[in-house]
């Protein structure tokens, strides 16, 4: 199990949520927390590809790119909130 890529893929993958759950809870600023949000986002996305390619099931893939847009304008939404500008500006 050990000599398994996919494991060590995992367990960087998890350490790396890991280190932005703390970040979003012990960030000192409203932007450290944003940043953290927005990396657990890209580490979720890579999550899915690893899942895509062990399991050979394109849904996780499909999933990847669904919740990369979702990240993506969520935090548009938060740089704007942070910003104090309307979503019209």
């Amino acid at each position: 199990m050990l000599n398994n890529p996919y494991f060590w893929c995992f367990g960087a993958l998890l350490l790396a949520i890991y280190l932005c759950l703390y970040r979003l809870a012990k960030g000192p600023t409203v932007a450290d927390r944003a940043v953290a949000i927005d990396i657990l986002g890209v580490v979720l996305v890579g999550f899915c590809a690893v899942m895509t390619i062990y399991t050979h099931q394109d849904f996780y893939l499909n999933l990847a790119i669904a919740w990369s847009l979702l990240y993506f304008i969520g935090t548009l939404g938060l740089a704007k909130y942070l910003e104090q500008r309307g979503f019209d500006e």
